[in-house]
C-alpha cells in the first residue's frame, strides 16, 4: 500500500467525515462582524455557518483557501440600488430588472440588497408590487425601496415633481403589501405623511425611512414615535441644522433611534462632513448606501431618467440642468471611500456595509456576521479593494477583481 502524505490524509478523512452540501472556507484574514481574525476558517452546511475557529481545527466539507491577502467578511448590505449593470428599475419594474440589477451589484461584493424606485407614476408602483406579490426573490434580492413618491417638492432634487404627490389609501394599501415582499423600505417626507399612516406601514412590515424632505425636528420626532427608524442619504435632499432647529440633519444626530444611509462617494457629501456624522453616529448608526444607477457595472456613459438625459462625468452623474442624479458607486468602492475619506477603520467600514443594514432591516440575528447560525453570505477582497468572490447561502461565485479596478481605471 503507498503511503499517503498528509495532504492526502486529510482529504481522506474530509471525504469519509464531510456533512452533506458542506464547504469549508479558510481564510488568512477574516472580520466576522465584531473583530478581525488572523488564519480562521468557516464550515458550511445548507446555506448556514455551522462553525468557526483556528484554521488548525477540523475541516467538515471539501476545502476553499483563500489567498493570504485577500480577506473573508459578511456580504455587504445595500438598501438603495436604482440599477445596475445597464439597468434601470424605473425604467423597467420586472422580475429579470430586479435579477440583473442583483447581480451586476454581486461582482462588488453585495449579497442582499433593495432595488429601488424612485418617484414615479401609480402605474409604475402598482406594477412593481405585482411583480413582488406574484414571483419569487431572486438570489440577493432582500426586498424593494420605493424611494417617493410622497416627498417634498422642496427637497425633490432629481425626482420628477409631476410624479410626487400626497399620499392616498390605494397607494397606502399596494405600500402595506411590500411589507410581505422581504423587508421593503418607504422612503417619505414625514412632513407630509399622517403618524397613523406610517404606524401602519410598519405595522405591516414595512421599514420606513426620512428622505428628500423639508422636516422640522417636531415633525421628525412624531414620525419617529409613529415607528420611523431610517434616513435615505444623509445630508442630501434633506433640511439642514441651523441655530435654531435641528432639522432633519440634526435630529439624526442626536436621536440614537435612528440609522442613516449615507452615500460616501466625496460627491455627494464632503469628506469632513462624513468624518462629522461618523463621530456622531458611529459604525452602529450610519450605514453605506451607493445609490447607485445603471451605469455601474456597465461601460455606459450616460441613460435617460423618466426622459431626460443623465450624463456620467468621471464618477458624478448629472442631469441636464447640473442636479445629481443618482451614483456612479459600487459597495466595494464605498467600503474603500469610508476608510480613505471618512477616516475609519477598516473594521468601522465593514460593519457599516454589513451589520448595521442587516439590523435596520430586521436581519440582525442572521446576517451581518460570520458566527455559526448565521446565513453564509460572504465577500472575499483583495488588498487592492477588488472581489474575488461572494457566496449567497453558501453557493460560491467567483469575479474578477482585476476587470472591476480596470473598469474603474477607464471611468
Amino acid at each position: 500500500m503507498n503511503q499517503l502524505n498528509l495532504a492526502d490524509a486529510r482529504r481522506v478523512a474530509i471525504a469519509e467525515s464531510a456533512v452533506p452540501h458542506a464547504i469549508t472556507i479558510e481564510a488568512a484574514r477574516l472580520f466576522d462582524g465584531e473583530r478581525l481574525r488572523r488564519n480562521w476558517k468557516i464550515d458550511i452546511a445548507d446555506g448556514r455557518i455551522i462553525a468557526a475557529g483556528p484554521a488548525s481545527s477540523r475541516a467538515t466539507g471539501p476545502i476553499v483557501h483563500l489567498a493570504e491577502d485577500v480577506m473573508l467578511a459578511p456580504g455587504f448590505i445595500d438598501t438603495q440600488v436604482n440599477g445596475g449593470g445597464g439597468r434601470l428599475l424605473n425604467d423597467a419594474p420586472s422580475l429579470e430588472s430586479i435579477a440583473a440589477i442583483a447581480q451586476a451589484h454581486r461582482r462588488f461584493g453585495v449579497t442582499g440588497l433593495l432595488p429601488t424606485l424612485i418617484t414615479d407614476r401609480q402605474e409604475t408602483l402598482a406594477q412593481l408590487a405585482n411583480v413582488a406579490l406574484t414571483a419569487a426573490r431572486p438570489p440577493g434580492v432582500l426586498g424593494l425601496h420605493m424611494e417617493g413618491p410622497f416627498i417634498s417638492t422642496a427637497k425633490k432634487g432629481v425626482h420628477s415633481p409631476e410624479y410626487i404627490r400626497p399620499i392616498d389609501t390605494a397607494s397606502l394599501q399596494t405600500l402595506m403589501a411590500l411589507g410581505k415582499y422581504g423587508r421593503s423600505l418607504v422612503t417619505i417626507a414625514p412632513e407630509l405623511v399622517a403618524a397613523a399612516d406610517i404606524r401602519k406601514l410598519v405595522s405591516a412590515g414595512v421599514r420606513v425611512s426620512a428622505g428628500h424632505s423639508d422636516a422640522t425636528h417636531a415633525q421628525m420626532l412624531m414620525a419617529i414615535d409613529a415607528g420611523l427608524t431610517g434616513v435615505t442619504h444623509l445630508f442630501n435632499a434633506m433640511s439642514q441644522m441651523s441655530a435654531r432647529e435641528l432639522g432633519l440633519v440634526g435630529t439624526t444626530f442626536v436621536d440614537g433611534r435612528l440609522i442613516a444611509g449615507v452615500i460616501c462617494d466625496g460627491i455627494h457629501v464632503h469628506p469632513l462632513n462624513l468624518r462629522t456624522a461618523f463621530r456622531l453616529c458611529g459604525a452602529d448608526r450610519l450605514m453605506l448606501v451607493t445609490d447607485a444607477m445603471s451605469t455601474v457595472g456597465s461601460d455606459i456613459r450616460q441613460f435617460s431618467l423618466q426622459g431626460r438625459p443623465v450624463a456620467r462625468d468621471g464618477d458624478r452623474l448629472v442631469a441636464a440642468d447640473g442636479t445629481l442624479a443618482g451614483a456612479h458607486l459600487d459597495m466595494m468602492a464605498a467600503v474603500r471611500n469610508a476608510v480613505q475619506m471618512m477616516g475609519v477603520s477598516l473594521e468601522d467600514a465593514l460593519i457599516m456595509a454589513s451589520r448595521t443594514p442587516a439590523r435596520f432591516l430586521g436581519l440582525g440575528d442572521e446576517l451581518g456576521r460570520i458566527k455559526p447560525g448565521y446565513r453564509a453570505d460572504l465577500v472575499a477582497f483583495s488588498g487592492d479593494w477588488s472581489v474575488v468572490k461572494t457566496w449567497i447561502g453558501g453557493e460560491e461565485a467567483s469575479h474578477d477583481g482585476g476587470e472591476q479596478m480596470r473598469a474603474r481605471a477607464r471611468g
